[in-house]
Protein backbone atom coordinates (compact mmCIF):
# COMPACT_ATOMS: atom_id res chain seq x y z
CA UNK A 1 0.00 0.00 0.00
CA UNK A 2 1.37 3.39 -0.97
CA UNK A 3 1.17 6.01 1.73
CA UNK A 4 2.36 9.59 1.73
CA UNK A 5 4.10 10.56 4.98
CA UNK A 6 4.10 14.18 6.11
CA UNK A 7 4.17 15.92 9.48
CA UNK A 8 0.37 16.10 9.20
CA UNK A 9 0.00 12.34 8.73
CA UNK A 10 -2.14 10.65 11.34
CA UNK A 11 -0.34 8.01 13.37
CA UNK A 12 -3.24 5.56 13.21
CA UNK A 13 -3.21 5.73 9.41
CA UNK A 14 0.50 4.95 9.35
CA UNK A 15 0.06 2.01 11.72
CA UNK A 16 -2.90 0.73 9.67
CA UNK A 17 -0.75 0.86 6.54
CA UNK A 18 2.01 -1.18 8.20
CA UNK A 19 2.16 -2.26 11.84
CA UNK A 20 5.92 -2.71 11.43
CA UNK A 21 6.13 1.09 11.87
CA UNK A 22 5.21 0.75 15.57
CA UNK A 23 8.88 0.63 16.72
CA UNK A 24 9.48 4.11 15.30
CA UNK A 25 6.83 5.48 17.66
CA UNK A 26 7.81 3.28 20.60
CA UNK A 27 11.46 4.37 20.31
CA UNK A 28 10.45 8.02 20.70
CA UNK A 29 8.62 7.20 23.93
CA UNK A 30 5.13 6.90 22.52
CA UNK A 31 4.05 3.75 24.35
CA UNK A 32 0.31 4.37 24.10
CA UNK A 33 -0.19 3.28 20.48
CA UNK A 34 -3.41 1.43 21.28
CA UNK A 35 -5.02 4.53 22.76
CA UNK A 36 -7.57 6.16 20.42
CA UNK A 37 -6.24 9.62 21.29
CA UNK A 38 -2.67 8.80 20.27
CA UNK A 39 -3.77 7.05 17.07
CA UNK A 40 -5.59 10.24 16.09
CA UNK A 41 -2.56 12.49 16.57
CA UNK A 42 -0.49 13.82 13.73
CA UNK A 43 3.23 13.08 13.61
CA UNK A 44 3.89 16.74 14.36
CA UNK A 45 1.65 16.76 17.46
CA UNK A 46 3.10 13.55 18.85
CA UNK A 47 6.66 14.72 18.26
CA UNK A 48 5.95 18.00 20.05
CA UNK A 49 4.74 16.11 23.13
CA UNK A 50 7.68 13.69 23.11
CA UNK A 51 10.45 16.15 22.21
CA UNK A 52 11.28 14.59 18.86
CA UNK A 53 12.07 16.40 15.60
CA UNK A 54 9.11 15.63 13.31
CA UNK A 55 11.23 16.07 10.18
CA UNK A 56 13.56 13.30 11.37
CA UNK A 57 10.67 10.93 12.06
CA UNK A 58 9.05 11.70 8.70
CA UNK A 59 12.36 10.97 6.96
CA UNK A 60 12.74 7.66 8.83
CA UNK A 61 9.19 6.60 7.97
CA UNK A 62 9.56 7.59 4.31
CA UNK A 63 12.77 5.56 4.13
CA UNK A 64 11.03 2.59 5.77
CA UNK A 65 8.20 2.62 3.24
CA UNK A 66 10.55 3.20 0.30
CA UNK A 67 12.52 0.10 1.28
CA UNK A 68 9.36 -2.04 1.64
CA UNK A 69 8.77 -2.04 -2.13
Amino acid sequence: MAIEITKESIIGDILDADMDTAPFFLEMGMHCLGCPASRGESIEDACAVHGVDPDDLVAQLKDFFANKK
